[in-house]
C-alpha cells in the first residue's frame, strides 16, 4: 500500500477542508498513458468500492483501486513547499524508468 508523509497528510487535510466535505478520501491511481507507459492520478473521491484498498494516515483516508495497487506497493506520497515550487511527489520503488518530462513511468 502507498503511504503519506506527515506534510502530505497535512496538505491533503487542508484541501479537503477547503472542499467542505470531510467524507472525501484521496484516491491515488495508476493509469495507462504518458511517454513511458503509466501516469499517476490523484483526486478526491467519496465512493469506495469493495475491491479498493483503504488506509488512513493522520486522519486522511487514502484509497487505491486493485489494478493500481500492484504498481504502488511501497510508494510514498510527499508534499514539498520550497523556493522552486510546491506540490506532491510520489516516490515509487517500483518505477524502472521515467520519461524526460517526469510525468510518466514504467
Amino acid at each position: 500500500m502507498i503511504t503519506l508523509t506527515s506534510p502530505a497528510a497535512l496538505k491533503v487535510k487542508e484541501l479537503i477542508t477547503d472542499e467542505g466535505d470531510d467524507s472525501l478520501a484521496l484516491r491515488i491511481a495508476v493509469r495507462p498513458g504518458g511517454c513511458s507507459g503509466f501516469s499517476y492520478d490523484m483526486f478526491f473521491d467519496s465512493e469506495i468500492d469493495t475491491n479498493d484498498t483503504v488506509a488512513e494516515f493522520e486522519g486522511v483516508k487514502v484509497v487505491v483501486d486493485s489494478a493500481s495497487a500492484e504498481h504502488l506497493t511501497g510508494a510514498e506520497v510527499d508534499y514539498r513547499d520550497g523556493l522552486q515550487g510546491a506540490g506532491f511527489a510520489i516516490n515509487n520503488p517500483n518505477v524502472q524508468r521515467t520519461c524526460g518530462c517526469g510525468n510518466s513511468f514504467c
